[in-house]
C-alpha cells in the first residue's frame, strides 16, 4: 500500500509540471492539441474547442502536446509520407512540390499546399500503416505551419511556457514546505517530542511531554541552547533537569554520556514544535527551499566533476524512500514529496536537451538571433542531452541496486 502512495505521490508531481506547460500555452496563444492524465494510447477521450482531453492507458504522471514545437524541415516529409509514396506513386507530386516550397523558406504557400496533398491522400489506397503515418504527418504539418506553433512564437512566450512546467514544480514545493511549517514542527520548543530507541536519553528515561530546564546546572532559556550544551560536552557526560507533567518538583536525570551521531553528539530525542504563522511558515519555506537548491547546486558541481556519484538516485530510489516516508507518517511524506517535487523542478531546469531547461536555453539563442535553430541542430543537441540524462538514470539505478542488494 506505501508503495502504491508513493507511486501516485510520483504521478501527481509529474502531473502538475505538464498541467503548468498546459494552462500557460493555453493563456499564451499556443493552444495544445492534447492533454492526457496518464500516457497515451487513451481509455477515454472526449475533444472539446479543439483540445483533446484523455485519461492514457499508462497511469503515471500526464502528457501534454504543444502544437509545432519544431519549424518544419523537407525530411518531415520524407519520414512521414515516404511509405505512402511508394504504395500510391501519385503522392510524390504534392509530396515533392511541399518539400520545395519549406525548402524554400516560403512557409504561407506551404500552408496553400496542404489542402491539395490532404485531398490526394483522401483518394488514395494504402495500407493501414502507411495510413497512419500520413494522417500523423498532415497533423503535423498542420500543427507546424499554423499561428499557434511554438517555434514561431516569441522567444518571452515560449520560455514563459516551458518554464511554466519546473515553475510549478517549484511554487507546489514552496507549498507544501509553508504548509508543514504552519501546520507541523515548524518552530522548536524546549519540549521533548520523541525520544529514539536505544539511546542515552532512553537509558537515563527521558519521556515525551519533559520540559528542559536546564543541562549540567545552566538554564536552558531557548531551544537552541539544548543541542548546543549537548554538542558542546564533547562527550562527556551531562545532566538533565525537566519539568515532568504530574512531578510538583523538577527532576533531575542523567548523568548520560552523549553518542555521535551524524558527526555530532546527542542524547537521542528530538524536541517537540509548533506551527508558525502564515508569513513566518512561508519564509521559512523561502529559506530551507534556498538551502535544497544551493545543496543541489552543489552536488551537481561534484557530479561535473568525477566526485559525488553516489548521489545519484534513480525513481527506485525515490519511491523507496516515499514508501518510506508514507509508512512514518503524513508529515514525513509530505515533506519528502517536497522535496521530490523541487528536485524536479531543479532537474528540468539544467541547460539539455530534451529538458525543459534546454528548450529554455535554445529559445533564448533563437530570441537573439531572430531566427529558428536548424531542426538537424536540435536533433545533434538532442541526442547529447539524452546520453548524458541516460548516463545518470544508469548510474542512480546502479547506485539503488547496490543499496537494495546490502552493498
Amino acid at each position: 500500500m506505501n508503495i502504491f502512495v508513493a507511486i501516485l505521490g510520483l504521478a501527481l508531481l509529474i502531473l502538475i509540471h505538464e498541467a503548468g506547460h498546459f494552462f500557460t500555452a493555453l493563456a499564451t496563444g499556443m493552444r495544445p492539441r492534447r492533454f492526457y492524465v496518464g500516457f497515451p494510447p487513451p481509455i477515454v477521450r472526449m475533444k472539446r474547442r479543439g483540445i483533446e482531453y484523455g485519461i492514457g492507458a499508462i497511469p503515471l504522471g500526464g502528457y501534454v502536446k504543444i502544437p509545432g514545437m519544431h519549424r518544419p524541415a523537407p525530411s518531415d516529409l520524407d519520414a512521414h509520407f515516404g511509405r505512402a509514396m511508394r504504395e500510391e506513386p501519385r503522392l510524390v507530386g504534392p509530396v515533392e512540390r511541399l518539400k520545395r516550397t519549406l525548402a524554400a523558406g516560403d512557409l504561407e504557400r506551404a500552408a496553400e499546399e496542404l489542402p491539395a496533398l490532404e485531398e490526394r491522400l483522401a483518394g488514395a489506397s494504402l495500407s493501414a500503416d502507411a495510413q497512419r503515418s500520413a494522417d500523423r504527418g498532415l497533423a503535423e504539418l498542420a500543427d507546424a505551419l499554423s499561428p499557434e506553433a511554438y517555434w514561431r512564437q516569441r522567444a518571452w512566450k515560449k520560455v514563459l511556457v516551458i518554464f511554466a512546467g519546473p515553475g510549478t514544480n517549484l511554487l507546489f514545493a514552496i507549498a507544501l514546505f509553508a504548509i508543514l511549517f504552519m501546520v507541523g514542527n515548524g518552530q522548536a520548543t524546549t519540549s521533548v517530542g520523541k525520544v529514539l530507541p536505544g539511546r542515552p536519553a532512553a537509558a537515563i528515561g527521558l519521556l515525551h511531554g519533559d520540559r528542559i530546564l536546564a543541562i549540567d546546572g545552566r538554564p536552558v532559556k531557548k531551544p537552541e541552547d539544548i543541542p548546543e550544551r549537548i554538542a558542546g560536552s564533547n562527550g562527556r557526560p551531562v545532566t538533565v533537569l525537566v519539568q515532568r507533567k504530574g512531578s510538583p518538583q523538577p527532576v533531575r536525570l542523567g548523568p548520560a554520556r552523549p553518542q555521535k551521531i551524524d558527526g555530532a553528539y546527542r542524547l537521542g530525542f528530538v524536541l517537540a514544535g509548533r506551527g508558525l504563522g502564515f508569513w513566518a511558515g512561508w519564509w521559512e519555506s523561502l529559506k530551507l527551499t534556498g538551502i535544497i537548491t544551493r545543496e543541489t547546486g552543489k552536488s551537481l558541481a561534484r557530479i561535473a566533476h568525477g566526485q559525488g556519484r553516489k548521489d545519484v538516485s534513480s525513481p527506485v530510489r525515490i519511491v523507496q524512500a516515499s514508501s518510506t516516508a508514507a509508512a512514518a507518517g503524513w508529515g514525513e511524506y509530505v515533506l519528502v514529496l517536497g522535496f521530490i517535487s523541487l528536485s524536479l523542478a531543479l532537474l528540468n531546469l539544467l541547460p539539455l536537451l530534451p529538458l525543459d531547461g534546454g528548450h529554455i536555453a535554445f529559445s533564448v539563442i533563437e530570441g537573439i538571433r531572430g531566427r529558428a535553430v536548424g531542426r538537424e541542430v536540435y536533433e545533434r543537441v538532442s541526442a547529447v542531452g539524452i546520453a548524458l540524462v541516460l548516463l545518470l538514470f544508469i548510474v542512480g539505478l546502479s547506485n539503488d541496486v547496490g543499496r537494495l542488494g546490502g552493498g
